[in-house]
């Protein structure tokens, strides 16, 4: 679980960048990026519920 965690923290930090230079910079190839981003902590965080729903029953 600590992995997923970091994977987590990690795309989280990811799209803290891609925003900041979308909002911030105007980088405009920053925005599919930070929108990625989410898709991919979407992912990570149904993942996380399953595995957290799982060691509670433990």
């Amino acid at each position: 679980m600590n992995d997923l965690i970091e994977k987590i923290n990690a795309e989280i930090e990811t799209f803290k960048t891609e925003s900041t230079s979308l909002i911030e910079k105007g980088i405009k190839a920053a925005g599919p990026r930070a929108r990625k981003s989410t898709l991919e902590l979407e992912k990570l965080l149904k993942e996380f519920r399953k595995v957290s729903v799982e060691a509670a029953k433990k």
